[in-house]
Parts: C-alpha cells; structure tokens; sequence
C-alpha cells in the first residue's frame, strides 16, 4: 500500500504506517491419507475470530436432483445459507438428513419445495433419498467465509493472512459415516506456515 504522505491527513499517513507494518504470510495445508498420499479434492477451512466476524449468507444456493442423483455431490455453504432443493427428474423424491448439524425431511415431491431448507449450525450434513438409496450428498455449513480445496497434491493454500492464530477444519468424503471436520492449528507471524494433517478413510476410526 503506497501512501504520498505529503497529500493525505495526518490520522490517514498514520493508518497507511500501521497497515505497512502488518505482514501477511501464506498458509499452506498438505492433506495426505493415512497411507502418506496426498489427498485431493478435500474441503480446508481458515477460522479465527476475526473471520468469523465477516461470515455472510450465501444467496441463490441449490442442491439439485438430476438423473437420480444429488448435483453437486458436495455443497460448501456458510451458516444461516438458505438452499433450494429443486427436483428436475422425471421420477419423484424424498429427501432427508439426520445430521445433528441438520435435520430435516423433504417429503416425496416433484419441482420444487415451496421453502428453502436454512442451514444455521456449522457442521457436516449428510443426505439421502429415501426411495432411491444410491443417492448421497455432503453439504458443509462452514463459520468461516475463508475455504478451499486442496489440489492433486494435496495442498490448499491460503496467500496473505495476517498474523493471528487460526483454527483449520478439513473434511473429505472418505472419512467414516457422521465422521466430524479433522482438525488443526497454527500462528502466523512474518513466515510463512505448513502443516500436514492425516484424513482417516471410511475403514478407519478418527
């Protein structure tokens, strides 16, 4: 952030020292299975009060059904998120969830639910269909606006964070059934940070 101090206010030169003074740093998160490879596609949150303080609802959200199937597998929302559940095949459904983040029933039905499902608990929800058993989704309701997913190599990385202690939430869909998020923690100063965190597959107890 350049400021020509000798064209701002004394109280904004102040502000623009106090932010040059701040030095982001990268997270970087490599998530590997227990057998040491590394694990793509999984979800890594970045928490940390600050964060948290930012989370918004995200508007015009949908988990659909098409060709007897839940689209898209996996739904990342934030908490107090609002999600559609259209049905576009031509056979009915019945979707539910027992999760303890949500439980919910959407009774057999063609189109679409005259209200959308709210999704006010961080957690991991997992649905089903009750005529159709192939059928299986995650949606994960995060209390952080800060998420990704990690690469072929198993990397997800968060450029420019600012020093503070964060929390890091993982979750994949090899964790065993009403598995919750793996989690981790670090501190950020001036360096730049790695860390390594082992997801347990669906044969395996956390």
């Amino acid at each position: 952030m350049r400021c020509p101090l000798y064209k701002t206010k004394w109280w904004l030169s102040l502000l623009c020292f106090a932010v040059s003074t701040v030095h982001a740093a990268d997270i970087r998160v490599e998530v590997r299975k227990t057998t040491g490879e590394p694990l793509e596609n999984a979800v890594v949150f970045l928490k940390s009060d600050r964060l948290k303080s930012q989370l918004k609802p995200l508007s015009n959200v949908e988990m659909a059904q098409k060709h007897r199937a839940f689209v898209p597998g996996v739904l990342v929302i934030t908490k107090g998120t609002a999600v559609d559940f259209p049905n576009r095949d031509t056979v009915r459904h019945h979707v539910y969830s027992f999760s303890p983040a949500k439980t919910f029933e959407l009774k057999l039905y063609n189109d679409k639910p005259e209200q959308p499902i709210v999704f006010d608990q961080a957690g991991v929800v997992e649905l089903g269909c009750n005529i159709h058993d192939s059928m299986l989704a995650w949606i994960l309701v995060s209390e952080t606006p800060v998420y990704t997913q990690t690469n072929q190599q198993g990397e997800a990385i968060f450029p420019d964070q600012i020093p503070e202690h964060y929390e890091i939430d993982v979750w994949h869909a090899s964790l065993p059934y009403s598995s919750p998020f793996v989690t981790s923690s670090v501190t950020v100063d001036a360096q730049p940070v790695s860390l390594s965190m082992t997801i347990p597959d669906s044969g395996e107890r956390l």
